[in-house]
């Protein structure tokens, strides 16, 4: 299987960018933030733009809320331009999931946006070239375009389809609304299987209940689990909700690790055998309402690589003790109100 991993949002655009600017036949993205901000130096609607002038078909399903500060003017520029440009408005529910499709073969998965503040960002990207794959993800893409308004028979046509297999990746599609909840699925069976490890590396770790249990069960048959979080996130009310779950879970035997850069990656590594990269973070938003996506992986080589690359973010890491995690009042309050949206959720 070929494969490039990407572990921050610069280096996964400047392969976003090559691949746009060799695509031949067609270009679809389904994205949580596409904002313009990066045209200076990542000019994706320029190339997407250009594409698009020059007969590739181009389609965009944005999140409405979280590409609701893309430009009205961009967005008339690139239909204009033969762009189809859709938003995914479900009331609570988002699109969550970071996918790029080219050509039908190549695909980009992962936790990258696209927005300027995110640049400097540590993160995971996994490109994939994969007919078999690719015709998995389009087959879930066409079900957003769908939702999203979109009308082009052609691409309707992929919901239709059976689920292709594939040995060594396998795609997992989690769709809330549509009570298709294989995420939680998938966390739970891994988490309960696990013999040996688990890896858990996301910007928010506010786990529901079942969870919180698989863990504390985990560690009770003597799995080692090491989860790591950033220092700071790019949203500081959840700094405090991170502080705070942490600090309910310190007692255990989980090794909780901080970093000083802002790492967005969303990684669940099994017994340095299995691992899965999509768009989940560890919160309700995702299991309960969000429309996310990832790859589940078994191939040794990928397996090899992403461990290297949790020892580099170990490096560059601090062991959460007792001692060192400040807990206030408020922290625990924002703890009690998250905890209470579990239960009504």
């Amino acid at each position: 299987m070929k494969y490039k991993l990407y572990t921050s949002s610069k280096k996964s655009w400047q392969g976003m960018i090559r691949e746009i600017n060799q695509a031949q036949f067609s270009i679809y993205i389904e994205m949580y933030i596409f904002l313009d901000d990066t045209s200076a130096s990542y000019n994706f609607f320029g190339a997407l733009k250009e594409k698009a002038s020059n007969g590739v078909e181009v389609i965009l399903v944005l999140d409405s809320f979280g590409s609701s500060e893309l430009k009205s003017s961009i967005i008339k520029d690139l239909r204009e331009n033969g762009v189809e440009v859709l938003f995914f408005s479900h009331w609570l529910r988002r699109t969550h999931r970071k996918i790029l499709l080219i050509d039908n073969k190549i695909i980009f998965l992962g936790g990258v946006n696209i927005k300027k503040n995110s640049i400097n960002w540590s993160d995971l990207q996994i490109k994939i070239v994969s007919p078999l794959l690719a015709k998995n993800i389009l087959r879930s893409f066409s079900y957003t375009y769908k939702m999203s308004g979109g009308k082009k028979e052609k691409i309707l046509l992929y919901r239709k389809k059976s689920i292709f297999k594939t040995i060594r990746a396998q795609f997992l599609e989690h769709f809330p609304n549509n009570n298709i909840y294989t995420l939680e699925t998938y966390y739970q069976e891994k988490i309960i299987s696990a013999q040996k490890s688990i890896i858990i590396i996301t910007p928010y770790f506010t786990p529901a209940r079942w969870l919180l249990a698989l863990l504390d069960g985990a560690q009770k048959r003597g799995v080692e689990i090491d989860i790591f979080i950033p220092k700071d996130t790019d949203v500081k009310i959840l700094n405090r909700i991170n502080r705070a779950f942490v600090n309910k879970l310190i007692y255990s035997n989980i090794n909780f690790y901080t970093q000083n850069e802002m790492n967005h990656a969303k990684v669940l590594l099994i017994d340095e055998k299995e691992v899965l990269i999509g768009s989940q973070n560890l919160d309700f938003l995702s299991f309960r309402l969000n429309i996310e996506s990832g790859v589940f992986i078994r191939d040794a080589k990928i397996i090899e690589e992403i461990k290297e690359i949790i020892q580099t973010w170990k490096k560059d890491s601090v062991k959460f003790t007792k001692n060192n995690i400040e807990v206030s009042f408020f922290d625990k309050l924002f703890l009690g109100v998250i905890r209470f949206f579990y239960t009504i959720l």
